[in-house]
């Protein structure tokens, strides 16, 4: 807390935060003058800034799908197709037989 009012005091000494300070109170006393707003005064020095699209944009539906891969196990000739590795009886035969024989079987 102490440093906190160390770092209060010198910033109560800096000239430049007065100076931003002493602008900012004249800019909304002129602004409140002359009935404006600080939108008003972006748009008058940015008329682009109303019609910008948003600064962040939502990534939803951006990912390309997943492609669907087909695993055939040489042993029985059952067929698996996936888009993902999270499906029962792959996580089997990757238990069973290891995981680089199974991705070995990969037809498609």
């Amino acid at each position: 807390m102490a440093a906190q009012l160390a770092e209060l005091e010198s910033m109560k000494s800096d000239s430049g935060l007065k100076k931003e300070m002493e602008f900012e109170s004249k800019l909304r006393h002129l602004l409140g003058e002359y009935g404006y707003s600080l939108k008003d005064v972006i748009k008058l020095l940015d008329p682009q800034a109303g019609r910008r699209a948003p600064a962040v944009e939502s990534k939803v539906g951006s990912r390309k799908p997943r492609e669907v891969k087909v695993y055939k196990n040489p042993h029985t000739g059952e067929v698996v197709e996936t888009k993902g590795g999270n499906h029962k009886t792959l996580k089997e035969w990757k238990a069973e037989h290891g995981s680089a024989t199974v991705e070995s079987w990969l037809t498609e």
